[in-house]
């Protein structure tokens, strides 16, 4: 079972930019494709971005695409998400999640794919 910890959250304004580290412990970490969630105050929380464990099909909300790239280093068993053009909308706390895939190609795109997450970093931008 792999355990993610998120860092890298923080304030800043609209327009600027966040990067988002998740460290994943736990053997197999290669086997898991991982993704981002995010809640914000009163909302439930809601899909980001997905990769695959092979890091070669990626899925994003498309309230993020453009924006967002996700990205992964599985020699690390780091996760990464590089926030640009920052909206007061994007506010929220993010999670880091996992989800352990047979095949290398599989990749998340809804909250419900994911079985374990971390306890999460909160990004706040300002207008």
């Amino acid at each position: 079972q792999v355990q993610p910890v998120e860092s890298g959250g923080g304030l800043v304004q609209a327009g600027g930019s966040l990067r988002l580290s998740c460290a994943a412990s736990g053997r197999a970490f290669s086997n898991y494709a991982m993704g981002w969630l995010r809640q914000a105050p009163g909302k439930e929380r809601e899909f980001v971005a997905g990769i695959s464990w092979s890091g070669s099909r990626r899925y994003y909300a498309d309230s993020v695409k453009g924006r967002f790239t996700i990205s992964r280093d599985n020699a690390k068993n780091t996760v990464n998400l590089q926030m640009n053009s920052l909206k007061p909308e994007d506010t929220a706390v993010y999670y880091c999640a996992a989800k352990f895939s047979l095949t290398s190609d599989y990749v998340p795109a809804s909250t419900l794919d994911f079985r374990s997450w971390g306890q999460g970093t909160q990004v706040t931008v300002s207008s």
